[in-house]
């Protein structure tokens, strides 16, 4: 981040009352996959399935964290020591390094966050299965800066090295626009609710991307930036006013090619779905999580060729996006 960035979020509530109850929605990017990291405008869509947090004081004079699945069963459990948020006990030692990191981070933003020697018992649960690639790790960071009474957007950026758009659909209740350029970090909620939306599916390739390498194999292969970034926020500006589901296809496919014309990628729909009839394009980064497939073929036979080629998970827009 340039000492010259201007920082143009939307002003963050300060609570004065003690809250025990937190929620952040997921999320998924429709536009700006990997291009949003160099400026590039991005829209992002908020899920309905998201992350909650409830915190509860304590006799104890450590953190008592426990995570649980949708199903409500414990994925991460650790005693956390409130001098130096090193864990005492964990199930996994790397998960609480990332928590210790960002706990540290957050008392760095607010002195005042967990000074008092008091002891907590902290449960968290996810509503979609942890694979889905959603945002566990998003949605937990803007919890923690609810809690911790603090910008979420700073908490992230002092956390993580990605765009942060993901931590903006966390706390909104509709579409983000997001830009993180080098001179500016900004998002705005958009009105982006498509009339051709129920020809819309998401589809869950089976397993879950790793988003830091996805960037880091991003900023090794990519080139001409200032064309990518130029050519990837008309599309993003364009999607929001289209209305029929042909424009919306074509704008999907000058996407996936922008993008591979610039890093050499290779598009999803080239290396598994060559023979949908419709379009499909990567959300996030290319090779995991959810696909967007449009097609104006009908909701069975939609299905039908999914299932078929072993994709089982696939959720309607309407099931998914807020």
């Amino acid at each position: 981040m340039s000492g010259s960035k201007v920082w143009l979020f939307l002003p963050h509530k300060i609570l004065h009352h003690i809250k025990t109850k937190y929620y952040g929605h997921g999320k998924l990017l429709l536009t700006g996959e990997y291009a949003v990291l160099d400026g590039a405008k991005a829209l992002g869509l908020p899920t309905r399935q998201g992350q909650k947090m409830v915190v509860k004081r304590t006799t104890s004079s450590d953190l008592i964290w426990e995570s649980l699945d949708m199903n409500g069963k414990p994925w991460f459990q650790s005693t956390i020591s409130l001098f130096d948020f090193s864990a005492v006990t964990t199930s996994d030692q790397a998960i609480s390094d990332r928590l210790q990191k960002l706990l540290k981070n957050a008392v760095r933003l607010n002195s005042e966050f967990l000074s008092q020697w008091n002891g907590f018992k902290i449960e968290t649960q996810v509503e979609f299965p942890l694979n889905w690639g959603l945002g566990s790790s998003s949605t937990l960071i803007y919890l923690v800066a609810e809690w911790a009474e603090v910008n979420p957007l700073l908490l992230y950026f002092k956390t993580e090295d990605g765009s942060g758009y993901d931590v903006a659909c966390a706390f909104s209740d509709g579409p983000v626009e997001y830009i993180n350029s080098p001179d500016e970090v900004t998002y705005t909620q958009v009105d982006f609710n498509p009339r051709f939306k129920d020809h819309l599916y998401f589809v869950h390739l089976g397993k879950k991307q790793d988003s830091v390498a996805g960037i880091r194999d991003y900023l090794k292969a990519v080139k001409n930036k200032s064309a990518m970034v130029k050519t990837i926020t008309a599309i993003t500006e364009e999607i929001r006013t289209v209305t029929e589901l042909k424009d919306f296809e074509a704008l999907l496919k000058k996407h996936e090619d922008t993008i591979q014309s610039h890093t050499g990628f290779k598009k999803v729909q080239e290396s598994h779905f060559q023979d949908f009839g419709g379009t499909v394009k990567s959300l996030g980064a290319w090779g995991g999580d959810f696909v967007l497939a449009a097609s104006d073929k009908g909701p069975d036979a939609v299905k039908s060729y999914f299932t078929g080629k072993g994709y089982n998970t696939l959720l309607s827009y309407k099931e998914l996006i807020l």
